[in-house]
């Protein structure tokens, strides 16, 4: 299921690229649109260069993020490539903003997508998620940053006036990315419980991360309480519920949003 959900990202990205951004010379961001600039000067295919350049940055993601990852990488890598071959660049506005805009939050729907459920578009998005799992840097944020060479380039080529288009899209796209892929979000999670040790045990072997726990008295029941705090990414919570609930289904969770973190934090 995760496999047809990252080609369905994959013909999101191709969609924005070759009926909105490629028909006006509009570059997407990294590896892609490096492809998309020599397409543009030279008579070679865009879809083949996608596939080419992401090669070497397959067999990193291979080292850095694992077997699994670099599989769905190499699905979407594959599908992207071939849907930028088989689809036709038409430019369905005449309006370059109108194409800037929605080419860059459709791209930026298509990247989330993929990003969400464990692949990667490929390129500079490999790069962002090995930096971000080391950093509180968005994912998104790092993709914007690291495309400003793109920005350069699109300025020194085309036009200025393309190279600002560019750097619209890509922020858009970024900004849409955040939108989407939300686990660089930390959470704090507080649990309330009378089953403290069992929810303890059940936590540690089934979520990766470290547990505090406090002992509490209830103010109406009188009755002793431990108080389990850990922090956590906002896909972990739904997990995390529903051990509780299995052992405790009157347990009290408050979640409430992590500003900062100082000191270590496991990323998965």
């Amino acid at each position: 299921m995760k496999n047809i959900i990252v080609i369905i990202g994959s013909f999101i990205v191709a969609f924005a690229f070759n009926f909105f951004l490629v028909p006006f010379g509009i570059l997407s961001s990294g590896v892609s649109g490096i492809a998309i600039l020599i397409g543009l000067i030279t008579p070679l295919d865009i879809g083949i260069l996608t596939f080419i350049f992401n090669l070497p940055l397959l067999l990193l993601g291979y080292v850095k993020l694992g077997k699994r990852i670099t599989v769905n990488t190499l699905i979407c890598v594959v599908s992207l490539s071939f849907f930028l071959y088989i689809l036709p660049v038409v430019a369905i506005t005449d309006d370059i903003l109108l194409s800037t805009i929605f080419g860059g939050i459709i791209g930026g729907i298509g990247v989330g997508i993929i990003l969400k459920y464990s692949g990667t578009s490929g390129g500079l998005d490999i790069i962002a998620i090995i930096i971000s799992r080391n950093s509180n840097i968005s994912v998104g944020l790092l993709l914007t940053g690291m495309n400003g060479v793109i920005v350069l380039l699109s300025g020194a080529i085309f036009s200025w006036d393309i190279a600002l288009y560019t750097l619209l899209s890509i922020y858009l796209t970024g900004k849409v990315i955040d939108a989407i892929h939300t686990s660089h979000i930390k959470l704090t999670m507080q649990i309330v419980t009378s089953k403290g040790d069992q929810i303890r045990k059940e936590l540690l072997q089934s979520v990766y991360r470290g547990i505090t726990i406090t002992e509490g008295f209830g103010g109406y029941t009188e009755e002793k309480k431990q108080i389990l705090m850990m922090v956590v990414t906002r896909y972990e919570t739904v997990k995390i519920k529903e051990i509780v609930r299995q052992h405790d289904d009157k347990a009290f969770i408050n979640i409430f949003q992590t500003v900062e973190i100082d000191g270590e934090f496991a990323k998965n």
